[in-house]
């Protein structure tokens, strides 16, 4: 979805703000979080679940990192969840032009060039993958501790107004950023 669609600007953004206002501001996260998830899926719904799958691990290898002493499995934490979004996004970029130019190669030496699906582009990819390692990095280094909530660290990640037209921000900038304008989440 575009931000100058009609289907955005006639009927994804007036319900997201009436649904938003309308709420108590304890519950504004979640719906937040609950558009950004409609918005991503609505242009990518193949890769909703891929999103949120890699969002959930990194946020884990994360929290691991940061609760460990042990200096060879907070680099292998972090090692992990880097090795985790670059790969993803080396494989979505650049899959379709290794085997590209690998079928040329074979068939310039005369060979039978292999059959391969072209792999299609999750929307946004970059920009999320860049927000999760600068969050992983941030946290390696002691530049903040870790998100507390699951569901805060996947509204970082996916929250519309940034996913698709960036920047890529610092996690400890864009937070201080929300929590001074949009309250917590509620108490469980």
């Amino acid at each position: 979805m575009v931000f100058s669609s009609n289907v955005f600007l006639i009927l994804f953004l007036p319900i997201f703000l009436v649904c938003y206002f309308a709420c108590p501001a304890k519950w504004r996260n979640l719906v937040l979080l609950l558009f950004s998830i409609v918005f991503y899926a609505y242009g990518a719904p193949t890769f909703i679940l891929l999103l949120l799958g890699s969002t959930i691990i990194n946020f884990y290898l994360v929290r691991w990192l940061y609760e460990t002493d042990n200096l060879v499995f907070k680099k292998l934490f972090a090692g992990l969840a880097i090795v985790l979004s670059l790969g993803l996004l080396a494989y979505f970029k650049y899959a379709n032009f290794f085997v590209d130019n690998l079928n040329a190669l074979l068939t310039a030496f005369g060979l039978q060039p292999f059959t391969f699906a072209k792999v299609l582009l999750p929307i946004g990819i970059s920009f999320f993958t860049f927000q999760s390692v600068t969050y992983v990095v941030d946290t390696y280094r002691n530049v903040h501790k870790p998100m507390e909530r699951l569901t805060d660290y996947i509204l970082y990640i996916l929250m519309f107004p940034q996913l698709i037209a960036g920047p890529i921000v610092r996690y400890c900038d864009i937070f201080t950023s929300i929590s001074r304008v949009i309250p917590t989440w509620p108490s469980d």
